[in-house]
């Protein structure tokens, strides 16, 4: 049985580990898969069809923890307890309830947190909410004792002087867990990395040429920095060297190399390409949800890879989400010639950019699989030459991933 401490507005943690709001999903899972046999029977829900409409869901059954991410930045939101028989749970060193030793009853939350404002019953739901700033708990009541109730969870008469026992209990950032909102990660959970705010790609006479990227990082507690972060300003283009990249943005995570080209037979020229024995490869920014891949004979930058990190998507939690914007300007390709452009986001359903721009007629299928296991559970995705970039589009009509490139002189 786990036991926890209660922090409102905050964190659910244990002496060595912690569910903090804000924090980023991909974050959260790691806390999981490192208490492996501790926490244990984890179900990820979420939206096939409307993964922007409907929280992402972390559930650990066992101890009857649920954990409710935003589903457009992905950071926990709401951390709520649905099951209280399942763990043992402290605010300040006082215990609010336990299994074995303390019922969460009405007098027991009163006698931990003191004095908080009226409740508010649901009728609907017949549930009591008792609210304090960052923390809810709910009792449920019977509807038979709905018609006493006059106000005030004191005012609901029980057999035997009973007392209703605390059904939830849900930590969050604001006072009212209605509308609340995730709050910003916060400095504990950057762990020496970098983020992205925002990725704006640079195009010049209707031709791509890099990437300028706003990110955030932890500061080191400078006069001036806003809560402890700094915020960084940095340009990646075409035809940078690897030093290049790794002074403006650090090591990357992962150096991935090309073991073989699958989209090669796709290129016109294929045919006039010597075999070679180098190899392209990919510097791996994981926490920025972007891929730069170099030319294996100059080691310069020739690809950007920008991802969304849906869900229902092979790569998911691999890659944080990119919140790149690729403004497109009107000009002879696009289908209206009266049109003002279009912006393709990470939010970007494909429909939208067909309605502004001509993409390649006959899509590339593209099939996923590891070495281990030849089955992709999500199925394959579609892969759409628009200007010069690809758009890898998944089954729900989202974008899965952008890739920039620099096009190829015959």
């Amino acid at each position: 049985m786990l036991d926890l401490e209660v922090v409102p507005e905050s964190s659910l943690s244990h002496e060595r580990w912690e569910f903090v709001l804000g924090m980023h999903f991909s974050q959260a899972v790691c806390v999981i898969q490192q208490q492996v046999g501790v926490i244990r029977d984890v179900h990820i829900n979420y939206s096939d069809t409307s993964p922007l409409e409907h929280d992402l869901v972390i559930n650990m059954t066992h101890d009857g923890i649920r954990l409710l991410f935003d589903p457009v930045g992905q950071r926990l939101k709401i951390i709520e307890v649905y099951n209280l028989s399942k763990l043992t749970a402290k605010y300040c060193t006082t215990p609010v309830f336990s299994s074995e030793e303390v019922a969460p009853t009405i007098q027991q939350v009163d006698q931990t947190f003191g004095a908080t404002h009226p409740g508010i019953y649901d009728r609907e739901r017949h549930l009591f909410l008792l609210n304090f700033r960052g923390l809810t708990f709910q009792f449920p009541v019977e509807p038979k004792f709905e018609p006493r109730f006059a106000g005030g969870l004191g005012s609901l008469q029980f057999p035997g002087g009973g007392s209703p026992l605390v059904s939830s209990m849900s930590i969050y950032s604001g006072s009212s867990r209605t509308g609340t909102e995730a709050p910003p990660m916060p400095v504990s959970c950057f762990s020496g990395q970098v983020y992205t705010e925002k990725c704006d790609v640079i195009r010049s006479d209707d031709v791509t040429i890099g990437v300028r990227l706003r990110l955030f990082a932890a500061g080191d507690s400078h006069p001036g920095l806003e809560g402890g972060l700094e915020t960084l300003v940095r340009e990646i283009r075409f035809g940078d060297s690897c030093q290049d990249v790794t002074s403006l943005l650090g090591a990357p995570t992962k150096v991935f190399y090309k073991s073989e080209d699958k989209m090669k037979i796709h290129s016109p020229f294929a045919h006039k390409r010597a075999a070679s024995r180098r190899s392209d490869f990919f510097f791996n920014y994981f926490t920025l949800g972007m891929d730069i891949l170099f030319d294996a004979r100059t080691h310069r930058a020739k690809k950007i890879l920008l991802h969304t990190n849906f869900p229902g998507h092979y790569n998911f939690n691999m890659y944080h989400r990119c919140n790149f914007d690729l403004a497109v300007e009107p000009h002879a390709s696009l289908m209206n010639s009266a049109s003002e452009g279009v912006h393709i986001r990470a939010h970007t359903k494909w429909d939208e950019v067909c309605g502004a721009l001509k993409p390649s007629s006959r899509p590339v299928v593209l099939n996923r699989a590891s070495t281990t296991n030849t089955s992709n559970p999500f199925g394959s995705t579609l892969c759409y030459g628009v200007e010069d970039f690809i758009c890898e589009v998944m089954s729900n009509g989202h974008l899965a991933s952008v890739t920039l490139y620099q096009p190829e002189e015959v």
